[in-house]
């Protein structure tokens, strides 16, 4: 079984308002955040061996945050092409995946990661996840995706978790 993480990047600053979008630094509740997910996805045993994150300064740190919380350190690819990225886009950056990878975490932009989590999103999804997901999917919030195929047959998924900060704490 495969398992997908779409992890929707920490809350942003905006301090500054001169900054470029792509340069935002996360915000003090975004750091906290960050760390929070990171105890949590080690507590769950949810440990990629592979992570996709977005080029954006924010995305990064969100993944440096959380991987300070890991026991291991997963291979990371910097991605340009996942900033601002449409859901189609990000499902095509996951469906070159190599197959031996098991565990994939996606740190991402809205809108593309919600409704890529939304469209893939199948039957058998439990409905507490479904809810969430359906209601609000935050900064910092996880969606976790199960499925047997290869990434590159990706095409639906049933979601497990849809997790945000606020479930966290």
């Amino acid at each position: 079984m495969k398992q997908l993480l779409l992890l929707r990047h920490a809350k942003s600053s905006w301090d500054d308002p001169d900054l470029d979008d792509f340069d935002r630094p996360l915000a003090k509740r975004g750091l906290k955040a960050a760390e929070l997910v990171g105890r949590e996805l080690a507590a769950r045993d949810w440990l990629p061996d592979l992570v996709l994150v977005s080029s954006a300064l924010r995305t990064r740190d969100t993944w440096r945050l959380v991987a300070a919380e890991l026991p291991a350190h997963p291979r990371v690819v910097f991605a340009e092409a996942l900033y601002e990225a449409s859901a189609a886009d990000i499902l095509s950056q996951i469906r070159k995946v190599d197959p031996s990878s098991r565990c994939l975490v996606v740190v991402g932009h809205n809108p593309g990661l919600e409704d890529l989590a939304k469209q893939l999103a199948g039957s058998g999804s439990e409905t507490k996840a479904h809810n969430t997901l359906e209601e609000k999917f935050p900064t910092a919030a996880i969606a976790r995706l199960v499925f047997d195929s290869d990434w590159s047959g990706l095409s639906t998924a049933r979601l497990t978790h849809c997790l945000r900060p606020k479930d966290l704490s």
